[in-house]
């Protein structure tokens, strides 16, 4: 395993279809270069999943292409 990243200069930014009543929501940080970290709004300090910039890019563009289907929580 490699060194962790420095989240420290981090812009945390919530999805434009994020709203403020309370609901669910991740964060992203996508002015790091190689990596977009991913955490839950509602634990800031919380734990951060790293993923490399090129499997995040394929993530966003398999949902912008409606390749992947979301599934609403019970």
């Amino acid at each position: 395993m490699g060194t962790a990243p420095d989240l420290r200069t981090a812009s945390w930014r919530k999805s434009s279809y994020s709203n403020n009543d309370g609901g669910v929501c991740v964060e992203v940080a996508d002015n790091l270069p190689g990596i977009v970290p991913v955490r839950d709004s509602k634990y800031p300090g919380g734990p951060v999943l790293i993923f490399p910039i090129h499997c995040w890019s394929a993530f966003i563009s398999s949902l912008t292409a409606g390749a992947t289907e979301v599934h609403p929580a019970p």
